[in-house]
């Protein structure tokens, strides 16, 4: 067997392979005598078809079979003996495989590059000092209040600004998206209704289309009415922008909205003795939000500034892990907000390719974390495993044991000793970078 070795650049690399025809025809009878236990030819028992008519019968597809075993061997073997780890399986181009003749291929993949990190010691950053205000801690409380509102039925009249109105809502897209939803024939064919019940809507809110706060002015419990809304170009909701649907709405209850007042009952109903127990209570968690946001920007702004200084080639193996991951997010946005993602008019192949610059920064920093950490021998300790599953178990009101045992089974303990080690090597950057507090 020839192999020789190439590096296309400091992370492509290349094998090329010749095999010897011995080794494949050795190969081939091998995988004939496979053939002849199996398969069924009239005319010969079970078992007992000589593999002669086996290489004639199936000729091509014993060749094929014969060259992916000795292909998968023998990267695996080669790789192995020059201790290359690819970040990815190798792809196999310009691969000839005939009888009697050598059999060649390429395999190519990419590995992690040599690093050279800059000096990540005294580096200037940026840093602000947390804190939290009397407005912030205003906004905080109103928020509490607001979601500890209830909403008292109103009867006897109709639907007027300010009321919450609860809908049964159904929409299809609108004759201006018919070609668009693959509608052959225009208003021949619609779409099958999408339906929801107990919305809840406030009438008059400036989140509502124009139109609509139109339509569900005056209506009364029982009415159903049906409204076509056209969003601008621009609108908020990119599965929306620029869009025309046909709603039907269905009153069902009109409310009213009653928040509690600010004081030492709604403090108690909190488990506060007092107002200002309650206020007090709610700083000190600001202001450890606050803190951990601040730790953040800090620790982006010391890997952005790493980034920047260093330079190697980054795999695009690496490059396109992250925009495929951060394509998956948006998706996965979308479907939280009940929002399919094939019908929300993106375009996805954009969508994602739009996402490499940064794909590009991120897969470089992930880079140069595993090298500062790997010299400077930064390891996780089982212990601060355990203590990151019990704060998932906390958060999620669950037994540490089930929270362990679910991550074993899904195979994320991995993801999070990974988490674990970048944390503690950030933490060992912001211990050496040079504060300059805002």
């Amino acid at each position: 067997m020839k192999v020789d070795y190439i590096e296309e650049t400091s992370v492509r690399k290349a094998l090329t392979f010749e095999i010897e025809p011995e080794v494949l025809e050795k190969e081939v009878e091998a995988r004939a005598r496979q053939y002849a236990r199996k398969v069924k030819i009239p005319g010969f028992r079970p078992g007992k078809i000589p593999p002669d008519v086996i290489r004639q019968r199936f000729r091509h597809q014993v060749l094929e079979d014969a060259a992916e075993a000795i292909v998968n061997r023998v990267v695996f073997e080669e790789l192995e003996g020059r201790g290359l780890k690819p970040l990815t399986r190798p792809q196999v181009t310009d691969l000839k495989v005939e009888e009697n003749r050598p059999l060649t291929f390429r395999a190519v993949f990419e590995t992690l590059p040599l690093v050279e990190v800059p000096d990540f010691r005294g580096l200037p950053v940026k840093a602000r000092q947390p804190s939290v205000s009397e407005e912030d801690l205003d906004r905080d409380l109103e928020r509490l209040r607001e979601e500890a509102a209830r909403y008292d039925p109103v009867e006897g009249r109709p639907a007027q600004e300010g009321d919450f109105l609860v809908l049964d809502v159904s929409w299809v897209p609108g004759e201006s998206n018919e070609a668009e939803a693959g509608i052959p024939g225009g208003a021949t064919k619609r779409p099958l209704a999408q339906h929801d019940d107990n919305v809840l809507v406030e009438l008059g809110s400036d989140d509502n289309h124009p139109d609509l706060n139109a339509t569900l002015a005056g209506m009364t419990v029982g009415e159903t009415k049906s409204v076509r809304l056209v969003y601008p170009a621009d609108h908020r909701s990119e599965a929306l922008a620029g869009k025309t649907v046909d709603y039907t709405v269905t009153l069902k209850a009109i409310k009213q909205k009653v928040v509690p007042a600010a004081d030492d009952e709604f403090a108690k109903d909190l488990d506060f003795d007092s107002l200002t127990a309650l206020r007090e209570g709610r700083r000190q968690r600001l202001l450890a939000a606050a803190e951990r946001q601040a730790d953040r920007e800090v620790k982006n702004a010391i890997l952005e500034e790493l980034v920047r200084r260093a330079s190697f080639e980054v795999p695009d193996a690496l490059v396109e892990r992250h925009m495929s991951a951060r394509a998956e997010s948006a998706a996965r946005g979308l479907a939280f907000q009940g929002i399919d993602p094939a019908r929300a008019g993106l375009d996805w192949r954009r969508y994602r390719e739009a996402q490499r610059a940064d794909s590009l920064k991120a897969a470089k920093a992930d880079i140069l974390l595993d090298e500062i950490a790997r010299r400077e021998g930064i390891e996780v300790r089982e212990a601060e495993v355990e203590a990151e599953v019990a704060r998932y178990a906390e958060g999620l009101k669950k037994s540490k044991e089930a929270i362990r045992g679910q991550m074993e089974k899904e195979g994320t303990l991995t993801g999070l000793r990974a988490r674990i080690r970048e944390e503690k090597t950030l933490d060992l950057l912001k211990a050496n970078a040079r504060l300059d507090f805002e």
